[in-house]
């Protein structure tokens, strides 16, 4: 399979903050909201832990415009896209580093924190290969400023 990968995440979390729609200096509409996901187990004694892990979601176009309009914090949410990182140094010159989930598909779940848009969904059109694709080209790490992004 020399030649091929796959980019994929899927998860099902609940939001941490209501989404803010904010647009690019181009005009693209894009949200950015932290998504919680929580993993449950029982340790060595029977007693039961829990862990969130908290994911970086970027969503762009028609789809940040939904997000923003149906979804509020603690919304229930399945997600699919794809992982980006991103590089930059900040003000004392060490370099960050950040990794996003670029959306590429939503579906809203309802359950706790789910407003007037529980179980409406919501995705980018399907090429001919089924594949969901966004309405435009998200930037890619390299083709993106953070002084372009307005937050």
């Amino acid at each position: 399979m020399a030649g091929r990968s796959v980019n994929k995440v899927i998860l099902i979390g609940n939001l941490g903050q209501d989404p803010e729609l904010k647009y690019t200096t181009s005009g693209q509409p894009v949200v950015k909201i932290n998504l919680a996901t929580n993993e449950r187990w029982k340790d060595k004694n029977g007693d039961f832990q829990e862990r969130t892990e908290w994911h970086h979601l970027v969503i762009w176009a028609k789809l940040a415009e939904t997000a923003s309009k149906y979804l509020n914090k603690g919304s229930s949410v399945y997600i699919e896209g794809r992982l980006q990182t991103s590089s930059w140094e900040d003000k004392e010159g060490k370099k960050q580093f950040r990794t996003e989930v670029i959306v590429q598909e939503m579906v809203m779940l309802g359950g706790r924190g789910a407003g007037q848009g529980a179980a409406r969904a919501a995705s980018a059109p399907a090429s001919e290969s089924g594949m969901p694709e966004p309405e435009f080209s998200a930037p890619s790490a390299s083709g993106v400023e953070e002084e372009d992004l307005p937050f």
